[in-house]
């Protein structure tokens, strides 16, 4: 049985900083692409990272590149994302999910995935 857990949210005042984990189980998790979505309350969701099997290839859209930054461990089936300057319009649940379209210029949801329950970061202004 799939498993995927995301940990690490929390409150955090503007300007700080926090890295959420996902761990997934019960898959080879070597052999996927991993992303980190988000979804603030009555917002679209938003892919924020994504990263290749390897970790050779991320991707990041603007809103965060240059204050996030997506890291896996293979050997702990682990995918990180670090956050930096956190801003309000970062208050979001945030998710990871296995098998993102994951390219040069776009990230996108799966089309087949597996979800985590999610984390919620709330950075307050």
């Amino acid at each position: 049985q799939v498993q995927v857990v995301e940990s690490g949210g929390g409150l955090v005042q503007a300007g700080g900083s926090l890295r959420l984990s996902c761990t997934a189980s019960g898959l080879p998790f070597e052999d996927y692409a991993m992303g980190w979505f988000r979804q603030a309350p009555g917002k679209e969701r938003q892919g924020v990272a994504c990263i290749n099997w390897s970790g050779g290839h991320t991707f990041y859209p603007d809103s965060v590149k240059g204050r996030f930054s997506i890291s896996r461990d293979n050997t702990k089936n682990t995918l990180y994302l670090q956050m930096h300057n956190l801003n309000p319009e970062d208050t979001a649940m945030y998710y990871c999910a296995t098998d993102p379209t994951c390219g040069y210029t776009y990230m996108g949801a799966p089309s087949k995935g597996y979800w985590g329950q999610g984390t919620q970061v709330t950075v307050s202004s």
